[in-house]
């Protein structure tokens, strides 16, 4: 979102933050973070005292569908949704309230995160119904690998080229070979599985499509800082062998992620030189 449209967003919080909650009848509480970038969140109770979370995002490519998925989730392995509503460029969503709300990522080490995020990805991967509305990961990646072809031609020295022409080229390639297509999280991590009462840890924050589930394990990947500069290859085994996945294709997503991203992200340069096959 470029930033003039940001802060318009911004400015216009305030009232989108009244409406929905004369149209829902909430009593809204303190936002638990307003980082200006994606979402505002906020515990709120509706008319009849029930402890939900209110959550405003401004409306961008990634984060479409949120919605449907949980819906089609239904609360198992994700909090539930209570209602939804689409204001001028903003998604109103009703969730259900995580308590205590720790993060995984808080509360475990880094391998022990690895067991609960397999258990629930296993849960999430699902066949949707026909008629769904969810993107291919196609479309993502393909969007991803020009986003890296346009920055990595203004700055060619940041990244070997022959590594950086096979990981581009993986990127767009893999989604296109998968035996199995199914829906995916995407950007599942332990600061988006908090501790709830319902069930022990529940996903929040999907960005829904429908592709490789080899490609669900990586944002986890990436999200454990230790391992992901210790041992990159062990870390995609381990989470490949939970979940029952080829090793290799896990493998290579993980080098062809760090690839796309290593222009703005430093440290996966070496990352992708360790992953290389």
């Amino acid at each position: 979102m470029r930033t003039i449209e940001r802060a318009r967003w911004n400015a216009d919080l305030p009232e989108v933050v009244c409406e929905v909650s004369r149209r829902w009848g909430l009593t809204v509480g303190e936002p638990f973070q307003h980082d200006g970038e994606c979402a505002w969140v906020a515990p709120v109770r509706d008319p009849h005292g029930t402890r939900l979370v209110l959550k405003l995002g401004w409306y961008h490519t990634e984060a479409a569908h949120e919605a449907d998925a949980l819906r089609l989730w239904d609360g198992d392995g994700t909090v539930r949704l209570h209602a939804s509503a689409t204001l001028d460029g903003t998604s109103a969503l009703l969730l259900e309230r995580c308590e205590p709300g720790t993060t995984l990522k808080q509360a475990m080490a880094e391998p022990d995160q690895d067991i609960v995020v397999a258990g629930l990805l296993r849960r999430l991967w699902t066949n949707p119904p026909a008629g769904h509305p969810f993107r291919p990961l196609t479309q993502m990646c393909d969007l991803w690998a020009d986003r890296f072809e346009e920055r990595f031609a203004r700055t060619p020295d940041v990244l070997d080229p022959g590594l950086a022409r096979e990981g581009v080229q993986l990127f767009r390639l893999l989604p296109r070979t998968a035996d199995e297509h199914v829906l995916l999280c995407t950007d599942l991590h332990g600061g988006n599985i908090l501790a709830a009462r319902r069930e022990p840890w529940l996903v929040i924050d999907p960005k829904p499509y429908l592709g490789d589930p080899a490609y669900d394990v990586l944002q986890h990947l990436l999200n454990c800082a230790e391992r992901l500069k210790s041992d990159p290859p062990g870390m995609a085994a381990r989470m490949a062998d939970l979940l029952d996945l080829d090793p290799d294709r896990v493998a290579l997503w993980f080098f062809a992620r760090c690839v796309v991203e290593s222009v703005g992200w430093v440290e996966l340069r070496e990352v992708a030189a360790q992953l290389a096959p």
